[in-house]
């Protein structure tokens, strides 16, 4: 069934096959990536996807791997994303071929990059990177090393491990704690020149307390009695997200609410996104920053804290003897199709 969106430079093809509406062999064809194929009746370039998500945050998933970089522009990637006029989703995620030569920090086996939903480029992403992982087990690409994937970010290499119950551990690497690598302008106030709980005025003159984490993407972790009734979600979240003085790049926010000593509840206004049903990082980032500032004890060795997020609940490790964080959540194919691009 083709839908005829009035006004916008995508369409979809909803199709019960990725095949079922493939072009002849004799149709001139447009060897761009694996994911691009010729255009469709004269209606445009099509492009075929697979649409996952980790706990509600979906992503739009491009086969690129021939490819260096991304088939997509930003500006189409946020065409796509358009939940009324494309496909729907928090951004776009492509599967890239592993880096060759002097640009290459160690072997990798495929390479990750992501457009927002605004068509920013994020560094990294939590619940993507395990929707990742996901879509390339259903491609049956190869784990070289017991069923995980070494993949090269933006933020540095990340490890997903496809577990035996469906879930997927990653290796989230470790937390970047000193202030002005966040980055962020607010007084370092803690050892290893970091930012715990820093006192903090918004534009709407609305004082907070805020810990600055990295992930490999910036993170202002905000600590709440009562979730639901301290926090104007729409109106905080935007006005943290984009105050450019306390963080020159932007930042993702984590407003949490301390439910048990394992337990944190939290919601997530993500940069270039807005609000999501769920954040990877953002729970990493979460999980380090209440240890930091003592609002839970440091688990034991192989014990979690479980993050409730409106789209589910990720577990989510700080180990010792590493420093590294691990996150385990799930990740779900939803439909595949192929969309038309003008």
């Amino acid at each position: 069934m083709r839908a005829f969106l009035p006004g916008t430079a995508v369409q979809i093809l909803c199709l019960a096959s990725a095949n079922a509406f493939a072009p002849s062999r004799n149709d001139a064809r447009e060897t761009i990536g694996r994911a691009r194929i010729a255009s469709f009746a004269g209606m445009g370039d099509l492009i075929e996807f697979a649409k996952y998500e980790g706990l509600g945050n979906d992503f739009i998933l491009i086969d690129d791997r021939d490819r260096d970089t991304p088939s997509l522009t930003p500006e189409q990637s946020e065409r796509l994303c358009h939940r009324n006029f494309g496909i729907g989703g928090d951004g776009v995620i492509f599967a890239l071929k592993a880096p060759t030569g002097d640009h290459a920090e160690g072997d990798f086996d495929f390479s990750m990059r992501i457009y927002n939903s605004d068509g920013s480029e994020p560094e990294m992403c939590g619940n993507g990177i395990r929707c990742f992982a996901q879509f390339l087990k259903d491609l049956g690409a190869d784990a070289p090393k017991a069923e995980s994937y070494r993949v090269n970010t933006l933020a540095g290499p990340i490890i997903p491990v496809m577990n035996a119950d469906s879930t997927i551990t990653v290796d989230m690497g470790e937390p970047i704690l000193s202030g002005p690598a966040v980055p962020t302008t607010l007084q370092p106030n803690a050892e290893a020149n970091s930012v715990v709980e820093q006192t903090h005025v918004d534009k709407n003159g609305k004082e907070w307390k805020i810990s600055a984490v990295s992930m490999g993407n910036p993170h202002a972790v905000i600590f709440v009695h009562d979730l639901e009734n301290d926090v104007d979600f729409d109106v905080d979240g935007p006005a943290l997200e984009g105050d450019v003085g306390a963080f020159p790049a932007k930042t993702n926010v984590e407003f949490c609410q301390v439910l048990s000593p394992t337990h944190i509840k939290m919601k997530v206004w993500e940069r270039g996104a807005g609000p999501t049903l769920a954040c990877g990082t953002g729970t990493c980032a979460l999980v380090v920053a209440a240890i930091r500032a003592n609002k839970i004890p440091r688990p034991g060795k192989r014990e979690g804290v479980r993050v409730t997020l409106p789209g589910g609940d990720l577990v989510i490790e700080w180990r010792e003897e590493n420093n590294r964080v691990y996150m385990t959540g799930p990740a779900n194919l939803s439909f595949k199709g192929t969309a038309i691009l003008k």
